[in-house]
């Protein structure tokens, strides 16, 4: 019994040492496996890193110097080798959101261009693809939002391009290549927005060239974005709805002019441009209702109703425009914009009717009729333009045209009064 228990023990004590020397050889094993996955890794990881850095050599050392020296083929070839890498590097998952990985991206994609228009040649540009310029602003953009470490080299480089497309744009401009030039104008927008600025400049010269190229369309959406932030005052409202006229796009131009007279609603030139639609759409109406409706809105607001008068004056409704500036003076007798403004229209209306009886035949019997009907527009010129010059004593020009009209309607000695008024001011 007890040499039965001395072989179980025995077998015992060997187990343990056989499982005590099998987890150390698991333990070694493990080690080793370990070590060779982290030295593969570390290999790769180093691979990648490696093409991030011949893309930076190839471009910075070789590419840059072959563009300082003149050597274009050296410089050819210098940079389809920095593109080669760059792209191993953007296609790794450990090197894709390496900032300077994506800087490097959007200064070799962008240079094809460079190269190709300094050399003439459009094939070398299409070896970056169609797409060159919008992988170069993405790479930008992304290499900027996503660490701050090569912010100023983006920067750098989105401001060289900038300044070189720049250059591509004025020359297409002057060549009357006029959608070719806003396309440029519009790709120099895109690189300011990848550092987060809004280049108002280029965006509207890029909507005043489509719109010279006939694309009113394209031309409309950057007005509009224009217009939105204020460019420029209320005149790319306009010309946003000019385009949108253009383009037969006539409910999308009201919605903006009415977006923009609820910012601007005293500005002439919107309200006239909402006539001017309703016009357009062949309802004369509406163009009346809309100057009805923003009366209705303040009647009582001289500036508004000496603002629908001018507009009447473009219109040629030359009696619902002094209608609409005697408004302005009932409500303020003293308005010296609405004086001057009516007497100069009832002076203009006069001379065009003189004018129309002037062309007619010897011996029609409308020609006296209207010969009186100008001398009363004179005559009711006066009034505004005398009152005016009571409160404004000093304005030669308007003391000179009421000597002018007094002759005409045959007072001498107000036509002296004024005149001696008018050459006594230096």
């Amino acid at each position: 019994m007890a040499q039965m228990l001395t072989i179980q023990m025995l077998k015992k004590q060997i187990n343990r040492i056989s499982v005590k020397t099998n987890l150390k050889n698991m333990n070694k094993l493990f080690k080793t496996s370990f070590f060779a996955i982290s030295l593969i890794a570390l290999q790769t990881a180093n691979a990648q890193k490696k093409n991030e850095t011949s893309a930076a050599v190839e471009f910075k050392n070789n590419y840059q110097t072959a563009m300082m020296t003149g050597d274009i083929e050296k410089a050819k070839k210098s940079l389809k080798a920095a593109k080669g890498f760059i792209d191993l590097a953007t296609e790794n998952a450990e090197t894709k959101d390496s900032p300077k990985t994506l800087w490097l991206k959007g200064e070799i994609y962008s240079n094809f261009l460079v190269l190709g228009m300094q050399s003439m040649d459009t094939a070398f540009v299409k070896l970056a693809g169609e797409d060159a310029m919008d992988v170069s602003i993405a790479s930008f953009k992304r290499g900027y939002e996503i660490s701050d470490k090569f912010d100023e080299d983006i920067k750098k480089s989105v401001l060289q391009k900038h300044e070189m497309l720049d250059q591509f744009a004025t020359m297409m401009y002057k060549g009357n290549m006029f959608n070719e030039a806003a396309e440029v104008y519009d790709t120099q927008a895109k690189f300011y927005e990848a550092i987060g600025e809004l280049d108002t400049t280029s965006i509207f010269n890029s909507s005043l060239c489509f719109e010279r190229a006939g694309n009113y369309s394209k031309a409309a959406i950057g007005y509009n974005e224009l217009a939105k932030i204020g460019y420029k005052g209320t005149s790319c409202y306009i010309l946003a709805s000019g385009c949108y006229r253009k383009n037969k796009q006539i409910t999308e131009a009201k919605e903006l002019v009415m977006d923009g007279r609820k910012k601007h609603p005293l500005d002439k030139e919107l309200l006239l441009e909402l006539v001017n639609l309703s016009i357009d759409a062949g309802d004369a109406a509406g163009a009346e209702s809309a100057l009805a409706e923003a009366i209705e809105t303040d009647p009582n607001n001289k500036q508004l109703h000496y603002t629908i008068g001018t507009i009447y004056i473009d219109l040629k409704k030359n009696d619902k425009a002094e209608a609409a500036l005697n408004k302005a003076l009932q409500i303020d007798p003293n308005y010296q914009d609405a004086l001057y403004q009516l007497g100069a229209h009832l002076i203009t209306w006069a001379g065009d009717v003189r004018a129309a009886a002037n062309q007619l035949k010897f011996g029609d019997k409308n020609y006296d009729k209207m010969v009186i009907e100008s001398d009363d527009l004179y005559r009711r010129a006066l009034t505004p333009l005398e009152k005016y010059i009571e409160i404004s004593p000093n304005d030669k020009d308007v003391l000179t045209i009421l000597s002018q009209l007094h002759r005409s309607l045959g007072d001498t000695n107000k036509s002296i009064e004024f005149k001696k008024r008018a050459d006594s001011i230096k």
